[in-house]
């Protein structure tokens, strides 16, 4: 627990080991000026722009990727509206802190009329009890929570305490903005690196920031890094080329929670290429997924569901290619199941679609759901055992007795209809066999 603004008599930076600590720390903002992305919450006129300006916050939870400035934004909000800051931690703070902290803070709004932002970082991992604490003060205004988290707040915060705050998602940051916090941390003297002699090439920011993933935290924590590894030239000065930054950064370490939003995002994100036949962008998103270590078996799931769900009677061979896919991922395993696996996604991106078939059990469905059960004609009703034609058990015609394989005759009353073929790839053919055997169907009738 901190307060966020210094006394007079405050300890100079030095000797509190500021000037020690990361990088990343030394540069965070410390105005809304400072802050980087996020302009769809933060731009000029925007709602919470505007009641951090207004001093109108009331609780909210932000929930994003790492190094999106969750944490930075919680005291940007306390300093702006002249809070005092009391944080708490999800992993370290119990409930014995917690109703200390808000019972210091009750004690400070009676007595001085001073107001308290509750931060309260990785939420999502107090309980269900441990979240009810915070209900009663929450909605008295004892304190103004701010809630931080990287899962969606939907799926782990209890709806009580979300139907109390306003909820705000955090983006990942643009390359255009982690070159920008890598600028100013290089030209910026007090707090940054701007007292080294430092000559960075171009390329080897636009690395950094790429390879980054929208995590300033990370960019800031890679340059610091690399700069201080780096020896200098016989000029006298610290050449940060691409080599020095591919070195300092390392591999990407891609945003993946395997049971959580990016789960379900990036798979939702896959399927949706497919149905919008983007091989490029199928592409992708599987080969995020196979990077990030998801379970193929699931990955092949989706596929042999997209087949039929999407393609359907579009593509008959769209089902086929999918179960094989499904089949070859448990017979070689990886890495070479990625090849069938490709080879699938770019097969159903690029088959013509349509979901009839699917769009029809789900209308045949809901009729029954509805309480509409036909009863099955009699021609049509089971006739291997004794007394079945006593009961009317008669008058099935055999098709393959007919010429075409086919002969007008009645499997539904009331000839109903669900399947409504498109005229997208082979279905196109079906439709217009449909027709020709509806209409025989008619004239017989």
């Amino acid at each position: 627990m901190s307060d966020l603004f210094s006394t007079p008599d405050a300890p100079a930076p030095e000797e509190t080991g500021a000037a020690t600590a990361p990088l990343a720390q030394r540069m965070r903002p410390r105005t809304l000026a400072e802050y980087a992305g996020q302009e769809h919450i933060l731009a000029p006129g925007k709602l919470l722009r505007r009641a951090i300006e207004a001093d109108r916050i009331s609780s909210i939870i932000v929930f994003g990727p790492p190094g999106t400035g969750k944490t930075t934004l919680a005291e940007i909000i306390a300093q702006a509206t002249r809070s005092r800051f009391e944080r708490l931690s999800g992993v370290e703070s119990n409930v014995a802190d917690l109703r200390r902290v808000i019972a210091t803070a009750a004690n400070r709004l009676a007595n001085k009329g001073e107001k308290t932002i509750l931060f309260i970082d990785e939420i999502h991992r107090w309980n269900k009890a441990q979240q009810d604490v915070l209900l009663p003060d929450v909605e008295r205004g004892t304190v103004r929570l701010i809630g931080a988290t990287t899962h969606n707040p939907h799926f782990y915060i209890n709806s009580p305490l979300i139907s109390r705050s306003q909820v705000f998602q955090l983006e990942p940051l643009t390359p255009e903005h982690l070159t920008k916090l890598v600028r100013r941390a290089l030209d910026d003297k007090e707090r940054g690196l701007g007292l080294l002699p430092v000559r960075a090439e171009p390329e080897a920011l636009r690395h950094l920031a790429i390879t980054a993933d929208g995590d300033a935290r990370k960019v800031l924590n890679a340059l610091e890094l690399g700069i201080l590894t780096t020896p200098p030239g016989p000029d006298g000065v610290i050449h940060f080329d691409l080599a020095a930054a591919e070195e300092s950064i390392q591999k990407k370490s891609i945003v993946y929670d395997a049971e959580g939003d990016q789960h379900y995002d990036t798979i939702s994100a896959f399927i949706k290429s497919m149905r919008g036949s983007d091989p490029d962008a199928a592409l992708y998103w599987l080969a995020k997924m196979l990077y990030a270590g998801e379970e193929v078996r699931f990955i092949a799931r989706r596929i042999v569901i997209c087949a039929s769900e999407d393609i359907g009677m579009a593509d008959p061979q769209a089902l086929v290619i999918a179960v094989a896919a499904q089949q070859a991922v448990e017979f070689v395993g990886l890495p070479e199941a990625q090849i069938p696996l490709a080879h699938a996604a770019v097969y159903l991106a690029t088959a013509p679609k349509s979901n009839r078939a699917y769009m029809g059990l789900l209308a045949a469905r809901e009729e029954v759901q509805k309480g509409v059960t036909l009863a099955v004609p009699r021609h049509l009703r089971d006739t291997h055992y004794k007394g079945a034609k006593t009961l009317g058990h008669e008058g099935y015609k055999y098709s393959h007795d007919f010429e075409g394989a086919y002969v007008p005759q009645a499997y539904l009353p009331e000839g109903r209809h669900y399947y409504d073929p498109s005229d997208q790839g082979y279905e196109k053919r079906v439709r217009e066999r449909l027709d020709y055997w509806r209409a025989l169907f008619e004239q017989k009738e």
